[in-house]
């Protein structure tokens, strides 16, 4: 089968399409043909080698942790699909593939587009897992998420919101009317976020939520009045400050699949695609993401 692989570290010219073995599924996986495959900074930071030290890899790599497809193959312990069954989750092994097994996974909704489903895992788990890291995010609650015009962020905005939590979103400018049609309030990032916030929640905030680094931490952590009130995913250095920094290695909290579904059935949840590019355009997709600034999710096809 053709699949985005790369056998070395190094730039987006790395990736290529290659012919590989097909997988097949065990225990309770299920196997897909893939229609679309999600891009996460992960992707790029592991094809980089920014990541080798805590997470080395064994070459040759397919590409991607996110697909969405339609279900060939199921394991013998997997209940509840059988082929033909239209799912989105998890990718064991790689998800830009001809076909990908998927360990968590759950049904997609007829109206979500194969490239929204697609979109929805990394994003909505992280989301669920950052929450459940915070203790909870709920009604009466006010959270705070810097870049939330991104994927995990948008995602965050979202669930938050449908928890019954206030919400603040840090994004460009040029983002702020996509955060409000999010439900969230948004403010710009950069210096003198403090008092911004502060602005709009004299309050006071309960929760933080980073997912974009670059200097933000402190800045939460004064707004919250408490490190342990604060998580990230994209300042490791943070857990020093004593904020919560979780990864996908340390749970996963599959159930957010099944609640994105229900939400999106609802009305209550979008998907926003930024960017679809084909396999072939692998390479250009993480340039995007490595750039920053993306608006929602970038996704791969097979063609």
């Amino acid at each position: 089968m053709k699949a985005v692989t790369f056998s070395e570290y190094g730039g987006p010219e790395v990736l290529q399409v290659a012919d590989v073995d097909e997988p097949h599924p065990r225990a309770a996986q299920v196997r897909i043909a893939v229609c679309a495959a999600g891009v996460n900074p992960i992707d790029w930071k592991a094809r980089s080698g920014m990541m080798r030290e805590v997470m080395p890899l064994q070459f040759p790599v397919i590409d991607g942790r996110e697909a969405a497809g339609v279900v060939d193959e199921v394991g013998p312990d997997a209940t509840g699909v059988e082929a033909g069954d239209e799912v989105f989750g998890f990718a064991v092994g790689g998800g830009a593939a001809e076909y990908a097994v998927l360990d968590d996974y759950a049904r997609k909704p007829s109206g979500l587009s194969w490239e929204e489903a697609a979109a929805l895992p990394v994003a909505v788990e992280t989301s669920v897992r950052v929450f459940t890291v915070l203790g909870g995010v709920g009604e009466g609650q006010t959270l705070l998420v810097n870049g939330a015009a991104g994927g995990v962020g948008a995602a965050a905005v979202q669930l938050a919101r449908a928890r019954g939590a206030r919400v603040i979103g840090t994004a460009s400018e040029g983002n702020h009317d996509f955060l409000r049609s999010l439900g969230a309030e948004p403010t710009t990032y950069g210096d003198g976020l403090v008092e911004r916030v502060r602005a709009l929640a004299p309050e006071g905030v309960d929760l933080a939520f980073d997912t974009a680094g670059k200097g933000a931490v402190p800045d939460l952590i004064t707004l919250t009045g408490d490190a342990a009130r604060v998580a990230t995913i994209a300042d490791f250095g943070a857990a020093a400050l004593g904020v919560k920094v979780t990864g996908g290695g340390d749970f996963r909290a599959a159930e957010a699949l099944g609640e994105a579904a229900s939400l999106f059935e609802a009305g209550r949840l979008q998907a926003p695609v930024a960017q679809t590019f084909t396999f072939a355009q692998a390479g250009d997709a993480h340039r995007v993401s490595e750039e920053g600034h993306v608006r929602g999710k970038l996704v791969l096809v097979p063609a």
